[in-house]
């Protein structure tokens, strides 16, 4: 059974940084690209950043690009995403989520994600304070 487990979520003020992790199990890590998505009150799930399982290459969204960097501890199974200088607009839930498709896929806005993503995570809540 896929998990994934996410944590590092919480309250923080603007211009502030939070490291998010995500747990992954029941899969075979380096065969899966692993994103970092969010969900804002009222708006849809967007893909903020990618990880390929390829390359290791990253893939950010405009939104995040400079101030966001994800990572990868294959041996620990675990992704991580570094947000840093964070706005009140980045409070959101985000989500880890694996998928077998191309980073491309599933970073930004306006995609239907039930379409590429295969396993989502409960989320972690991040509160930015202005």
């Amino acid at each position: 059974e896929v998990q994934l487990v996410e944590s590092g979520g919480g309250l923080v003020q603007a211009g502030g940084s939070l490291r998010l992790s995500c747990a992954g199990s029941g899969f075979t890590f380096d065969e899966y690209a692993i994103g970092w998505f969010r969900q804002g009150p009222g708006k849809e799930r967007e893909g903020v950043a990618c990880i390929s399982s390829h390359d290791a290459e990253t893939y950010y969204a405009d939104s995040v690009k400079g101030r966001f960097t994800m990572s990868s501890d294959n041996a620990k199974n675990t992704v991580y995403l570094q947000m840093n200088s964070l706005k009140s607009e980045d409070a959101a839930t985000y989500y880890c989520a694996v998928t077998p498709y191309h980073c491309g896929k599933v970073v930004g806005a306006g995609i239907t994600l039930r379409d590429y993503v295969d396993y989502w995570g409960k989320g972690t809540l991040v509160t930015v304070s202005s």
